[in-house]
């Protein structure tokens, strides 16, 4: 992580470029990494979606290039001023707060969202700052239990006494400071009903882990957080989705990286992540055959989307687990479980799979 004073410091040298380019009559230009997916690889040795070394330069002036240009530098102004005065912004806010008239125009900065969103993810690429260090947040979606004790904006927080609702993992996990943590690894699970069914029955303290929840992709922030718990604590990450194409991306996120966000893999990705949801295995094994749900023709696509790709390719046993699902044209969900038992999960399930080390990894 970054320090705030490094950060500012890489704002004020891009301003003071430009301005220095200015003053000697240059067009002024800005050099963006590429990120169409010819600059981006996957990496075998570290595991993980790469972006590679190509950038092309956004000239002031050049009527292709002049909005991004002024859009990118709006959003760096903004940063900077967010950084000296230590307070943050949501995604939203950044955009109502660069939703200006240009003086002597009748032309906004920005007019959609998806603008100044682009603008932020330029400055990452730039400064090679995340968006949580430049103090602009997404929405909060997520929580956490577990024998953890925190330090976040000066208050002590124990994941462990927090009731029903559990941590509310906030968009921006970058400052959380671990005062004691007393686990052996995390389970991240793709729903918050399973999340809320295994913190009722306590698992997290029978099988002494730290259990984390979002609804669908797991945001940045608890993307990040996962990859402190595993660098910062050395857990392992166990990532507990359904039988279906759409968990298993999910889970490919997690531990890989993705194409949209390859600039900060190192710092959100999980290359020792192990996947621990329905197999193919599970199904006949728990009788769970019943519970399918039939494909859709854009789920068989995205079954054969992922089957392609290059992490997955050369790995047979993720060959076998897509192999077998074609062959049942259908999906199962983790609740399915729920015929077995109502405590199944957190009773049989989870504390066999863990034993045997009956994961995908």
């Amino acid at each position: 992580m970054k320090s705030r004073k490094d950060i500012d410091k890489k704002l004020e040298e891009l301003g003071k470029l430009l301005y220095k380019e200015i003053k000697e009559g240059k067009n002024p230009y800005l050099d963006v990494p590429i990120r169409s997916l010819s600059n981006v690889h996957f990496n075998p040795k570290t595991k993980l979606i790469e972006l590679g070394d190509a950038t092309s330069k956004r000239y002031f002036f050049n009527v292709a290039h002049i909005r991004k240009f002024v859009q990118t530098l709006e959003v760096a102004a903004l940063a900077k001023e967010l950084l000296n005065v230590d307070k943050h912004l949501s995604l939203r806010q950044v955009f109502y707060a660069m939703r200006k008239t240009l003086p002597g125009t009748k032309i906004d900065i920005v007019d959609e969202q998806t603008e100044s969103n682009q603008a932020v993810e330029d400055l990452e690429l730039i400064t090679g700052a995340s968006r949580e260090e430049l103090h602009i947040n997404a929405n909060k979606n997520g929580a956490a239990a577990g024998k953890i004790i925190i330090k976040d904006k000066g208050d002590i927080i124990d994941w462990s006494k927090l009731g029903s609702g559990g941590w509310a993992i906030p968009s921006n996990t970058e400052g959380i400071e671990f005062q004691k943590v007393d686990a052996k690894f995390v389970i991240y699970m793709e729903k918050a009903a399973m999340w809320e069914r295994l913190h009722e029955d306590r698992v997290w303290e029978k099988l002494k882990c730290v259990i984390i929840a979002s609804q669908g992709q797991a945001t940045r922030g608890i993307r990040r957080l996962l990859r402190r718990l595993n660098d910062e604590h050395g857990l392992p990450v166990y990532v507990l989705t359904d039988f279906d194409p759409y968990g298993w991306y999910i889970y490919s996120v997690l531990k890989f990286g993705s194409i949209a966000l390859a600039h900060i893999s190192r710092k959100l990705a999980i290359p020792e992540a192990k996947f621990l949801g329905l197999t193919a295995e599970d199904i006949k094994k728990y009788k769970l055959e019943k519970q399918k749900i039939k494909f859709k023709e854009v789920d068989l696509k995205r079954l054969s989307q992922i089957k392609e790709y290059d992490w997955f390719k050369e790995d047979k046993r993720w060959q076998r687990q897509f192999k077998l699902m074609k062959e049942m044209k259908g999906k199962v969900e983790l609740d399915a479980l729920i015929t077995r038992g109502i405590s199944f999960v957190s009773e049989k399930y989870l504390p066999e799979k863990i034993k045997n080390k009956d994961w995908i990894d």
